[in-house]
Formats: structure tokens, C-alpha cells, sequence
């Protein structure tokens, strides 16, 4: 056998499934590891995908690691064999979220690893990263990463592990691999040079590396489905099968990078997607439908229609509130659900356009009525605050929407005879990567925090509503580590040896936040992700950035190779 699954229970998860257990002898070891724990790592679909892309390949082990749930642990091991990473050729980090940055360096410190890239050598394993937050900006963790894979995984990593050869200098491999190798980024090959105002004025490539990096992608979605690989009740998801339906969305909300880094949108064939839900049903009867906007989804209702009548609990990651058709309805009435989730975003029609959320308040209503209409008695909902051209008076239509919702939940209530709970989830806006707002500064701590208490003071009297709040404070440290350079290693190095404390860190900083954080960016300033290869427009990006200035929408994406409008589909 070259690969065996579930052979061996895990010691620490015993109820898990699926894992693959490979013998080492002749192999390429790499050890794939998730910045955080085994709870959230087991959650994120895309880590299992990578997991199991490296373990396709018969001359690869691939175990995974996870930030230990003990502080005191001395140790980082895999999970398959119990072997310290330190013991494989290869570190593959999977980097989702930029709050997980400071945990990499945890891992190293663990693992007794050196931190910087440039303290480690040919005896040390080769530290690689991928991931969302690593192709939207991979500058602040530059300094500790050999080598990223920037973009999506399916295209490159066979051709990555080809070339890569454990007894060869590693300088010279990785050169040979950024020069040949599209997707492939060594950060020690790109010098940046500033201007005197410390803004960026370019990335000079070294020893003939291209100038710009490709973000990859998989053009045709069809020919393999990305399913969970592992099972187990230790996640978000217990023992659900996640299934993904597609990558990208269309609708172009200009606070949302998902809705840019992945165009164009693709989705899967329901033939290919029928598949895996029968596939999923054999070992479950919880199917999970992954994307960025599942009910965009082309046949989304049919797919619904055919399952419905089976003994499957389906779940979705998302839902846009002017989608809710009849079979949706019944597909979550038949599951079960006791709670849907609507994103408004913003209280007010005006703050919909500068956002391009592309839904009305009477569409919100509707879908409130609607699902408690389908014994779905509870519902959160999510709105932002510190939007760009944010006014005192949209922070009260975000109190009044709440009360109208309330209201049309409450009549749907009456009816059922039973009142659920509404749940008010209120986030503080980060300007993002590669979007049109990453020209716009986030709002100050302190603003942010009047707007909290004053949302919390409108809503506090009213019954069933529950209300909660992020920390202005962690958000300004995640705009920090979405929009830094690589300057922002140093603020990340001392954070760690602060063990964690962003207030103490951030007061002794030779290098200042705000000017990452609190700045409006010229209108030709170069980003720190601009050596990426995005394929959109730049100015496609700020001239939506314009419009969000004057209160206009945009169309969503015609999702047709012919459009010229952002520019991605002229490129691929």
C-alpha cells in the first residue's frame, strides 16, 4: 500500500478519519502546518486540500502540525507519526488569516527553529507558506518565510516538489525555482527601494527573478472536486464533509478581497458536485457547501431539489440575503438549522452603494420574514462599521434596520407561534489588499469605540436581541498586518518577544503603525503587494474606489472571458 487512511487512531483525536499514514522510507517529508490550533486548522478546507494534493504524490509523506492547545508544550509534532517538524525536509505553513502571523513565529521558537530566514541553512528544513493572506500580502511575514507559493495550490505544487532536492545548495534551488517556477516568490530575490517619505518606490528583482510574481489559478473548475479529506467533531464543522462549490464572487463588494483575488469567478459542474455529495453521504450525513457565494451558485436549486429528500443535513458558508429562493428555504428547513446568517453590512441604501453590497432593505426584510417562516427561528447579522464616508446618520440607520428586522421577524414569529433570538454582530472595517478601499485609512480606535456604544445603547432595550462587538484595538493590528511592508517584521519580531503584547510593542516601535493604518494612500503610491500579479487593473480598483466616493454602483461580473473591464480575463 502506498498510502493507508484511519489505520491508526490518533491518540489525542480518536474519533477522526481519513487521515493518511505513508512510511518514510525514499520519501520527500513535509510537514503541512496550520498556525493555530487543531480545532480551527481542521475547519479550513483549503489546509485538507493541500494535505491532501502533497499525499497524492507516491514519492511524498505529507503529516500535519498545529499550534499546540498547551502553552507549556516544548514540542511541535505531527499529528500521523508523532515526528517534530523540525525532522522534514519541508515546513509548509498554510496561512489564512494575518492574525495567525505571530503564531508562526511561536511554532519556531517551539520547534527550535530560527525565526529569520536568514539565520537558517542547508541543515534547517526549507520553511515554505501559501494561503489567502500570504497571495493578498505576504510582505510582513517576508523576513521568516524562504519561499512563498502565492495563488492557488493545484497548479504548481507537483511541479515544485520536482525541482526540489534536499541535498542541493538551497540559494541555487530556489533561484532555479523563482526563475522558472510561475507562482513561486523568494523574498530575498526582490530588494525594495523607498522614497524619503518611506512610501515604496520599487521592487528591484536580484539575480534575474521576474520582475512580477503570477498569483495562480485553476482556469477550469471541473475536473476534480476539493472535498474534506479528514473528518472529525473536533472543528467548526463537526464531521461535516465540506464540498466546495466554487472560487471568487461576482458581486464586487469593494471592502471584500475574496471578490478580487479570485477572479474570474469559477464554478463547479453540479454533475461533479452531485458527485461528491454522494460520495460525502457515504461516510456523512452532513454535507457542507464552501464558497464565497454559494447561492450564486448555477443550478444552486436543483442541486437543493435533489438532495432534499434524502436524510442529509446540507449547511452553507454563504448567502446573500436576495437569494433565498423556495428550495434554499427548504433545503434549511429540512436540515434542521436553528440559525441563518444575513450580511447586511450597512444600515443605510446609501452606505449599500459605497459598498456595492447590491441588496436593499426590503430584500433584507423579506429574508428575515422567510426564514422564520421556515422554522428557522434565529438569525444574526452582520454589519461594519468605520466604512469609508461614513456619517453619524448611517450609524442610526444601523439601529433603525435592526428595529425593522426585529419588527418583520417578529410578525413572522407570531405566526409560528414560537420567537427565536436575533444576534447583532458589529465589525470594525479594515481597509484590505487589492480591493478598491485599499487607498482609504481606517478609522481610529477611538471613533470606532463611540460607534460601538452608541449601536450597543440603541439596541439594548430591545427583547430577544442579543449584541456583540470585535475589539477595535485587534483591528487595528490586523489592518497593520494586511497592509504592511516588510518593515512590519521588525513590529512582529519584537510582538514575540513581548510574548504577545501589542500595547507594549506598539508604544516602544521605532517604526510607526499609523502609517500603515491611519494614512489615505496616494492615488500612484506602490503597495507593498504591487509586485504581485493579480491581473486586475489598477485602475480599474481606483476608479471603483471613485465611485464608492460619489455614492455609485457598480455591475457585478459578467463572468464572460469577452469583458475587458477589470482586466483579469485579457490576461489569462
Amino acid at each position: 500500500m502506498v498510502k493507508t487512511r484511519a489505520k491508526y487512531k490518533n491518540e489525542r483525536f480518536p474519533d477522526e478519519t481519513g487521515a493518511i499514514h505513508k512510511n518514510w522510507a525514499g520519501r520527500l517529508k513535509i510537514a503541512l502546518v496550520y498556525p493555530n490550533t487543531y480545532y480551527l486548522g481542521m475547519s479550513n478546507l483549503g489546509f485538507q486540500a493541500v494535505y491532501l494534493q502533497f499525499n497524492d504524490l507516491d514519492h511524498v509523506v505529507c503529516e500535519r502540525a498545529f499550534l499546540p492547545d498547551d502553552k507549556n508544550s516544548n514540542k511541535i509534532i505531527t499529528i500521523e507519526s508523532r515526528h517534530l517538524i523540525s525532522d522534514f525536509d519541508i515546513i509548509a505553513f498554510s496561512i489564512s488569516f494575518e492574525s495567525d502571523y505571530l503564531n508562526i513565529l511561536k511554532i519556531f521558537d517551539t520547534a527550535q527553529i530560527p525565526c529569520k530566514s536568514s539565520d537558517r541553512n542547508n541543515n534547517h528544513p526549507l520553511v515554505i507558506a501559501g494561503g489567502a493572506a500570504c497571495f493578498i500580502n505576504p510582505e510582513p511575514v517576508a523576513e521568516f518565510i524562504d519561499c512563498f507559493i502565492l495563488g492557488e495550490s493545484e497548479p504548481v505544487l507537483k511541479t515544485f516538489i520536482n525541482h526540489f532536492n534536499p541535498g542541493k545548495d538551497r540559494k541555487q534551488m530556489l533561484k532555479s525555482m523563482a526563475r522558472s517556477i510561475p507562482g513561486v516568490y523568494v523574498p530575498e530575490f526582490y530588494q525594495v527601494i523607498y522614497n524619503l517619505d518611506q512610501t515604496i518606490k520599487k521592487y528591484l528583482p536580484l539575480h534575474n527573478v521576474p520582475e512580477k510574481v503570477d498569483r495562480l489559478f485553476i482556469k477550469d473548475l471541473s475536473h476534480a472536486g476539493t472535498c474534506s479529506g479528514i473528518l472529525t467533531p473536533d472543528t467548526t464543522f463537526s464531521q461535516t464533509c465540506l464540498i466546495e462549490v466554487g472560487r471568487g464572487c461576482a458581486h464586487g463588494c469593494r471592502f471584500c478581497s475574496a471578490g478580487f483575488i479570485y477572479r474570474p469567478p469559477r464554478f463547479r459542474p453540479l454533475g461533479l458536485l452531485k458527485e461528491c455529495i454522494k460520495t460525502g453521504s457515504t461516510i456523512t450525513d452532513r454535507i457542507g457547501l464552501v464558497g464565497a457565494a454559494v447561492s450564486d451558485l448555477p443550478g444552486i436549486n436543483e442541486l437543493c431539489s435533489d438532495f432534499n429528500n434524502q436524510n442529509l443535513r446540507m449547511s452553507f458558508s454563504s448567502l446573500r440575503a436576495d437569494a433565498l429562493g423556495p428550495e434554499l428555504l427548504e433545503t434549511l428547513k429540512k436540515t434542521k438549522v436553528k440559525t441563518a446568517t444575513i450580511a447586511p453590512d450597512a444600515g443605510s441604501e446609501r452606505m449599500r452603494k459605497v459598498i456595492n453590497k447590491g441588496i436593499t432593505e426590503q430584500e433584507i426584510l423579506e429574508a428575515a420574514e422567510s426564514l422564520v417562516a421556515s422554522n428557522i427561528p434565529n438569525i444574526k447579522l452582520y454589519f461594519m462599521i468605520g466604512l469609508p464616508t461614513e456619517t453619524p446618520d448611517d450609524i442610526l440607520e444601523i439601529i433603525d434596520l435592526c428595529k425593522k428586522i426585529k419588527n418583520s421577524f417578529l410578525e413572522s414569529s407570531r405566526k409560528k407561534g414560537k420567537i427565536g433570538e436575533i444576534t447583532v454582530s458589529l465589525n470594525s472595517f479594515v481597509p484590505k489588499p487589492v480591493t478598491p478601499f485599499q487607498w482609504t485609512p481606517m478609522e481610529e480606535t477611538g471613533e470606532l469605540k463611540k460607534k460601538i456604544k452608541q449601536i450597543k445603547g440603541g439596541l439594548k432595550k430591545i427583547a430577544n436581541l442579543r449584541f456583540n462587538h470585535d475589539v477595535p484595538g485587534h483591528a487595528y493590528i490586523q489592518a497593520l498586518l494586511s497592509r504592511g511592508d516588510r518593515k512590519v517584521s521588525q513590529i512582529l519580531s519584537m510582538a514575540h518577544k513581548n510574548k504577545g503584547n501589542w500595547a507594549k510593542t506598539l508604544k516602544e516601535s521605532p517604526i510607526n503603525p499609523d502609517f500603515y493604518i491611519s494614512r489615505e494612500r496616494g492615488s500612484d503610491e506602490v503597495f507593498p503587494w504591487d509586485f504581485i500579479n493579480h491581473r486586475i487593473d489598477k485602475s480599474f480598483l481606483r476608479n471603483e474606489y471613485e465611485k464608492a466616493l460619489q455614492n455609485r454602483t457598480s455591475k457585478p461580473c459578467p463572468m464572460n472571458e469577452s469583458c475587458t473591464l477589470c482586466g483579469v480575463c485579457c490576461k489569462i
